[in-house]
């Protein structure tokens, strides 16, 4: 008898692990049932932000694999379908079909969690307010673009983060006067130490974006249910609808109800196999705590290349498979229109929070060979440990082509590399890509000596 694989949440982590195993097994070994609350499956939520801006043509554009696609694998996916509780001791979940209003039961052998991570929505004032909204979700996408077309022509966006950066940016090209609101001192100020924000305030704040730091929320006024305004520690800011983008929590909740554990960084937690402590419970994605290859500390790090790379791991392993996750180092990357922003490993704030004795150093370089058009300047810091030179962390602000090279200094990390060795490493040369010391090269170089 075919033993059965029920997965919580359609979309990136949940659908990569179904879509693992059922390569491993045959519909007759193995039945996979995927319980997705929303009407979709397997979209692109990094791409929310530029199909505001309209750099995406379509909604359609940013959809993977629809449920019938799905399905026609082998995989039964039942769309507007929520599961309301876990029984461990039962091996099974309650459901609830959110169309027909019925509630049922499932048996399981094997279940995986991949109920992903919810917007942070604080408990302001008139936060229900008509036209106050988190860009989570193709429907969210969709009411933008309802009220852009509506006439609307002001818009405040709450938080100077990653998402916040993009729907900003998003916003303006379509022609809106755009105020950001963020309440740190510097944009980015959560993935980016303050000394290399500068470059970022700058740009935004020259692309004619109302950028307020040190602003706080305290709350929102409507006129007739609809948000007319944002109510900040600096005053008042009309508005025709805001967007709210302070970052995500995991949803947990279902797991902790069940007695399945959640840690102290509010995510469920796994081993590197993406087993939780209870028995034939699986979790993978935005909902998990991953551990962070620097610090070997949990962190919940919620970016889509981790969620399909544990769904793999989640789906290969419930199928009888053998796979491990590696961790997490945080490596991630934007843009302002044409500066480029990137991250990997700790900042030099983080750093110190973890216990570590480090520095950090920054280095001006350019893009490409001096000489050569369309050279660009960018920065690079990098974090290291003092007594070893050990590479922890690196930053790059810069114009274009700047930003990917971020990867070779993940890699670096990964590899625990010291800044020395990077220094060394035998990277490409060409006039049109680089100048012969790349500034790679050149900042481990700076940081190497000064240990």
């Amino acid at each position: 008898m075919a033993r059965t694989m029920v997965i919580i949440g359609g979309d990136a982590a949940g659908m990569t692990a179904a879509a693992q195993a059922r390569r491993m097994k045959t519909v007759d070994e193995l039945g996979i049932v995927v319980f997705e609350r929303t009407r979709r499956t397997s979209y692109a939520a990094c791409g929310l932000p530029y199909l505001v801006g309209g750099f995406v043509a379509s909604p359609d554009s940013l959809i993977a694999r629809a449920p019938a696609q799905h399905r026609a694998n082998g995989i039964d996916v039942r769309i507007r379908h929520e599961v309301t509780a876990i029984d461990v001791k039962a091996g099974a979940v309650i459901v609830r079909d959110l169309d027909a209003g019925l509630e049922s039961s499932l048996h399981y052998d094997e279940l995986l969690i991949a109920t992903g991570a919810s917007g942070v929505s604080p408990p302001w004032p008139g936060i229900d307010a008509k036209g106050v909204l988190q860009l989570r979700t193709l429907d969210d996408a969709a009411e933008v673009e309802r009220l852009i077309t509506a006439g609307a022509r002001r818009a405040v966006v709450v938080g100077a983060g990653y998402i916040g950066l993009e729907v900003a940016e998003g916003l303006l090209e379509r022609g809106l006067h755009v105020t950001v609101l963020e309440r740190l001192a510097a944009p980015m100020g959560a993935v980016l130490d303050a000394d290399m924000a500068e470059d970022v305030t700058a740009a935004i704040r020259a692309a004619g974006i109302d950028l307020r730091l040190e602003t706080s929320v305290t709350g929102f006024a409507s006129v007739g249910a609809k948000v007319s305004a944002v109510e900040t520690t600096t005053g008042a800011f009309e508005t025709d609808f805001v967007v709210i983008g302070l970052g995500v929590r995991p949803n947990a909740e279902l797991a902790r109800a069940a007695g399945i554990g959640v840690g102290e960084a509010g995510g469920i937690r796994v081993d590197d196999r993406m087993r939780t402590g209870t028995p034939n419970v699986w979790a993978a994605g935005d909902c998990v705590e991953s551990r962070h290859r620097i610090t070997g500390r949990s962190a919940v790090v919620a970016l889509g290349t981790h969620a399909n790379k544990q769904g793999r791991v989640a789906g290969t392993n419930m199928a009888g498979g053998s796979a491990t996750f590696g961790g997490v180092l945080g490596t991630a990357i934007t843009r302002f229109q044409t500066l480029e922003i990137a991250r990997t490993g700790l900042s030099e704030r983080e750093a110190a929070a973890a216990g570590l004795d480090a520095f950090g150093v920054i280095t001006e370089a350019s893009s490409r060979a001096h000489y050569y058009p369309g050279a660009a300047p960018m920065k690079i810091k990098m974090v290291v440990e003092r007594k070893t030179g050990r590479l922890l962390g690196a930053q790059i602000v810069g114009r274009a082509e700047s930003g990917k090279r971020i990867d070779v200094l993940a890699t670096a990390l990964w590899n625990q590399m010291t800044v020395g060795e990077v220094a060394g490493m035998d990277l490409s040369y060409a006039p049109p890509f680089s100048p012969v010391w790349d500034p790679v090269l050149l900042a481990a170089g700076k940081a190497s000596a000064m240990i």
